[in-house]
């Protein structure tokens, strides 16, 4: 097993630190050159090495494979205003050239029985060292909407706090309460729909009128 894991993870580390700055960034850009940014906030984190052991141990993964096998060590979150805003900062990872896609996951579209939705891409990102030695990463972003967080926070806070498994009524209706956040999410997509052609539409009388 891996004895320094410093060492291992700082080139983690530093592609979490590089992705938030430059997610975070774009964020900004967007609202100084537009009213609406497709990034709400971003967060990142490197997985804990226990819980890097412990994924080790239950995939039977060797140590040789660990940078290959474990695509979630550096973790990127995205929350978007709206679903159509994931798609948007999708299209934005794709089109950038400090980072490359090599696998994506689409639970908005298809979510997982549990109800849970989100949607994953798996990155090669390039960390440069002291010695200026380039080491490329993966690293895995997920990207959803503020109401698909905050029922996948609290869903995850229930089962590692009562990780022993729900009664099916229990998992139903978590299901239930997933669909309603995403059905939400919808209706709020389709009010900004209708908001944004009202004010187009009010913006043209004006102008004929002018």
């Amino acid at each position: 097993m891996i004895k320094n894991w410093k060492k291992f993870l700082w080139p983690y580390q530093q592609a979490v630190n590089e992705l938030k700055v430059k997610f975070r960034g774009l964020r900004v850009s967007y609202l100084d050159q537009t009213n609406h940014s497709p990034i709400e906030f971003v967060t990142g984190r490197v997985k804990p090495v226990e819980s890097i052991e412990e994924k080790l141990t239950r995939r039977y993964v060797s140590e040789e494979l660990i940078e290959q096998d474990l695509q979630d060590i550096a973790g990127i979150r995205i929350m978007c205003p709206f679903i159509e805003d994931v798609y948007q900062v999708i299209d934005v990872i794709h089109s950038r050239t400090d980072m490359t896609v090599v696998e994506e996951r689409d639970y908005i579209e298809n979510d997982k029985p549990s109800g849970y939705r989100s949607y994953h891409m798996v990155i090669e990102y390039p960390v440069y060292q002291y010695n200026e030695e380039k080491k490329v990463v993966l690293a895995e972003i997920q990207l959803r909407t503020l109401s698909m967080n905050f029922w996948a926070t609290l869903e995850h806070s229930l089962n590692y706090k009562y990780p022993a498994d729900y009664a099916p009524e229990i998992k139903d209706r978590l299901k239930e309460v997933a669909q309603k956040a995403y059905e939400l999410d919808v209706e709020m997509s389709a009010i900004r729909e209708e908001i944004e052609t009202s004010h187009k539409r009010q913006e043209l009388t004006k102008n004929l009128k002018q």
